[in-house]
């Protein structure tokens, strides 16, 4: 994700004191900068330094804000002269860029002006411009990343995305050190950013924190999940007012969440009821409030979890599924592997093709001996990355290993329906083209396909006019999956799979 980083005058002083006495230029052998620290007048101008790297190098693009310009992004080994430009700005701005260069990171940061903190409401940082400096006060709604500290901030207004939470000292990833928890009401300030339309304040200062008079404790059982076939959860709290606890049940979940009992006292046990689930996966996140004598508002989140069954279904189905926690299950080839280390993969079946952000842990993948043209059977949920649909948390289930061979290794196979093959040769005859039936010349023999279908899965009318669709003809080159079998005493790739194509020259 992009950052943009937005110091005040007094964190920008500590900030440059420090990087004095430590060395602000972080000495790299691959790539080192004349200076990290890029100043830009207010009124708008330029400023240059010097890029000394052993390899080509690059910003990262997705970092640059509207207002920066820089020349060059990008260069060769040796030295390069880089200017930053901005337009005059009505308050102060930075951000923090990042050079690559031969698998190694060059930090730059930009500053234009003094930031000036703006007190706003939720709804007026979701509106307001980027490049300003935003102080906000919400109740923790819930928290993503204990680590950095990514975490959702809501008011009476909206709700903000907080990306990056700064500690007591002003440094990063030490977020618990804060004991911030869901419900507390907090006051942050930071720099405001949009990323891929989400509005986030990025590395934030904590000002003041208002602990909650309520809290989740714990739950029984301990993952707060009731059982496919229906159960119980309940939830422990501890209420330090005498005005007791209220509970809300989101609207969707109403429909399948209901409330079995409340035990008050100022350890009140809420016990909540699933019935037998016949979907997938699904959860709701409950919210319990109370008020102090003075009409102050706490409150506290707690996520209730149901199993689900696994739902089966093509990768066209896959990809019109909402996001979420249902875990789906489907086939295809693997058409394309972007990471080999984490199986980053592109799959394929007869009604789509969907991206898999990694097959079970690193490594497995490679593990299991997985390549481009084999047909596997993952579980996973939709995922969504940048608008563009992904699963995630995908387990391999099944694979069905295709090896590619000659013609001539082909035809000396067994008849075996359980074994697939990759042939790879030239178009010579068109037998049937709206099956796909057609004659395969790899030079070292042919063969004839008995079909050749859009993708796993396909039956019935949808493995029908593959070559038509795809404009593929005679003296064009194809890739098909099939096993061996015979008819008529002759051989034959049977029930093909396309997998790919070059058009002849």
């Amino acid at each position: 994700m992009k950052l943009k980083y937005f110091l005040s005058f007094f964190a920008l002083v500590a900030l440059l004191s420090s990087c004095s006495d430590d060395n602000a230029i972080t000495l790299l052998d691959e790539i080192q900068v004349s200076s990290s620290y890029v100043s830009i007048d207010v009124n708008g101008g330029s400023n240059t330094i010097t890029v000394n790297a052993k390899d080509a190098w690059s910003f990262d693009a997705e970092e640059v804000p509207e207002w920066l310009t820089i020349s060059p992004m990008t260069g060769t080994a040796g030295e390069t002269k880089v200017t930053f430009s901005a337009p005059a700005a009505a308050d102060g701005r930075n951000t923090v860029l990042h050079i690559a260069c031969a698998d190694k990171s060059q930090t730059v940061n930009v500053i234009q002006g003094l930031a000036v903190v703006h007190n706003a409401t939720c709804a007026e940082v979701i509106a307001g411009p980027e490049s300003k400096n935003y102080r906000v006060t919400g109740v923790v709604a819930s928290i993503v990343n204990t680590t950095y500290g990514n975490w959702y901030l809501r008011d009476e207004t909206g709700e903000i995305y907080i990306y990056g939470t700064l500690d007591a000292k002003g440094n990063e990833k030490n977020f618990l050190s804060l004991g911030l928890e869901v419900g507390d009401i907090v006051t942050v300030e930071g720099p405001k950013t949009v990323y891929n339309g989400t509005v986030e304040l990025v590395n934030v200062t904590v000002v003041k924190i208002q602990k909650s008079l309520v809290k989740v404790e714990g739950y029984d059982p301990e993952d707060a999940t009731i059982p496919v076939e229906g159960g119980t959860v309940a939830v422990n709290l501890t209420c330090k007012t005498n005005n007791g606890v209220s509970v809300e049940i989101p609207e969707a979940a109403k429909d399948w969440l209901g409330i079995v009992s409340v035990a008050g006292g100022a350890e009140p046990v809420v016990t909540f009821r699933a019935g037998a689930n016949p979907g997938g996966d699904r959860s709701a996140v409950v919210v319990f409030k109370t008020t102090d004598d003075n009409g102050q508002e706490y409150t506290a989140e707690a996520t209730i979890y149901q199993k689900g069954s696994i739902v089966e279904c093509s990768v066209a189905d896959f990809l019109e599924a909402p996001v979420g926690d249902t875990q789906y299950r489907i086939t295809g080839v693997i058409a394309e592997v972007a990471n080999p280390t984490y199986g980053n993969i592109y799959l394929r079946d007869w009604s789509g093709t969907t991206y898999v952000y990694g097959i079970g842990a690193k490594g497995d993948f490679e593990a299991a001996g997985l390549k481009a043209g084999d047909i596997v059977t993952l579980v996973g949920k939709r995922g969504e990355y940048k608008g563009v649909a992904q699963m995630t948390g995908a387990q391999l289930e099944d694979v069905k290993h295709v090896t590619a061979v000659t013609i001539d290794e082909f035809l000396d196979k067994e008849d075996n329906p359980d074994v697939y093959y990759m042939l790879t040769g030239t178009i010579t005859e068109i037998a049937n083209p709206t099956y796909g039936n057609l004659y395969l010349d790899d030079g070292t023999n042919d063969v004839y396909v008995y079909g050749c279908y859009p993708g796993w899965g396909a039956t019935g009318d949808n493995r029908k006019n593959l070559l038509e669709t795809l404009g593929i003809g005679v003296g064009d080159e194809l890739s098909v999956i099939g096993v061996k079998s015979t008819y008529k005493d002759t051989p034959q790739l049977a029930n093909g799979i396309y997998f790919s194509h070059t058009k002849a020259q």
